[in-house]
């Protein structure tokens, strides 16, 4: 995998909105008053943003009613065709305002219909209506992990939220705040892009041990860019698993496995052996990427006939890297196993260890190798712990939250 390239963003602009009286309003007396109303028992006026018959209306703009001299008693805010579902909204503690939540469908016309009413018991109803700007294009999540397929929904603490678009995206402010972590325990935490296309979230430290988590990518009708506007919304619930942590040091030829702060194994190992750059075992905070029963693995950079060149099956592999690091059975090794470093940049391990690391290992789990020059890229694999709280939010448009309950 090549290295990411982390572009600039254009960060959305305020919009300052007014409230004014909206039209199609209609007075209802109460029953047997006076034909002119006294000041006391004057109407509510109510008040609704955007205006009756407005275009072109940014989707992200909250719908603003209020009721002046009196109290909201119903708000519907409809899309006149497609979904009939009524958007979202709060009303404020006194009454007097409902803001919606969310966002509106691009390319849409609504209806608001509000009802207030005075101290008197007098309604006023107000019916207007308003549409949304067009989208020329629209984009879509293609990838989020943790998902069920790719990595289970149970894995480790230091499993990261990734969030893969299907096109170049440039409103990244929009994106980020329509981007929702709740979990069963408070986590400081961070939106972090790669690039275009690539939003990742991690906590500041590692997940609590055994932390639900619930995902919702609110971006249906989020600007996405010029013209561009999210096509769905996307939710994913996962679980942290048991703290487990893989420490080794490529100078002590040893791993050494801790389950909630527990020594549960400890794994005489060989690492790289060095040389060629290429041979060094990467020091940093690894994640487990993958679990393969068998795996083939070629000489990275050498073809066929070429010296160095080799093809391996290789048994019960956990990935690491992307630059093709993995701990694995390596039988033809156990000897230098806990002493010296022969390998081609992989981890060696006996083949019980290895079978039992694979059995024990969720995807997630961190593995700290220590002790190489070659340290391991912020952007090969999933190298997010490798840059510091400062690193990281400096890619993030929002900066730093704590999580909502799930």
């Amino acid at each position: 995998m090549g290295h990411a390239i982390r572009g600039s963003s254009r960060g959305a602009g305020l919009l300052a909105l007014a409230l004014v009286t909206a039209s199609c309003s209609t007075n209802t007396a109460a029953p047997g008053g006076p034909a002119t109303a006294s000041p006391a028992a004057a109407a509510a006026v109510v008040t609704v943003v955007p205006l009756n018959g407005a275009a072109g209306v940014p989707t992200d703009v909250p719908i603003v009613v209020a009721a002046q001299g009196g109290t909201l008693k119903k708000v519907t805010v409809t899309a006149l065709k497609g979904s009939r579902k009524p958007l979202a909204g709060v009303l404020s503690a006194d009454g007097t305002q409902w803001r919606s939540r969310g966002t509106a469908a691009p390319g849409a016309s609504y209806e608001v219909q509000a009802t207030a009413v005075n101290p008197a018991g007098t309604e006023t109803r107000t019916v207007s209506s308003f549409s949304t700007v067009k989208a020329r294009e629209t984009y879509a999540i293609q990838n989020l992990m943790p998902s069920r397929y790719d990595t289970g929904l149970t894995v480790g603490v230091g499993m990261p939220i990734m969030i893969t678009f299907d096109r170049d995206v440039s409103d990244r402010v929009s994106i980020e705040r329509n981007l929702h972590v709740r979990t069963s325990k408070p986590v400081l935490g961070a939106w972090h892009w790669f690039d275009d296309r690539n939003v990742h979230f991690r906590p500041k430290r590692f997940w609590p041990a055994r932390t639900r988590v619930r995902v919702q990518a609110r971006l249906a009708g989020v600007r996405g860019g010029p013209g561009l506007y999210g096509a769905a919304n996307r939710t994913v619930d996962f679980k942290v698993g048991r703290s487990q942590i893989t420490r080794g040091s490529v100078l002590s030829h040893h791993l050494t496995v801790r389950r909630d702060g527990r020594v549960v194994r400890e794994m005489p190992m060989s690492a790289g052996q060095g040389g060629a750059w290429k041979y060094h075992t990467t020091s940093g905070v690894h994640l487990a990427m993958s679990r393969e029963n068998v795996t083939v693995m070629t000489s990275p950079g050498i073809g066929p006939g070429s010296p160095g060149y080799y093809r391996l099956t290789v048994y019960d592999t956990v990935r690491i890297s992307n630059s093709g690091e993995y701990i694995h059975s390596a039988p033809w090794s156990v000897g230098s196993q806990g002493h010296a470093n022969v390998s081609h940049g992989c981890v060696n391990v006996s083949p019980s260890n290895a079978k039992w690391f694979l059995d024990n290992t969720l995807i997630g789990d961190p593995i700290v190798i220590t002790g190489s020059p070659r340290v391991l890229e912020p952007t090969n694999g999933w190298g997010h712990w490798q840059e510091s709280w400062r690193q990281w939010l400096r890619w993030s448009s929002l900066k730093h939250f704590t999580t909502d309950d799930v």
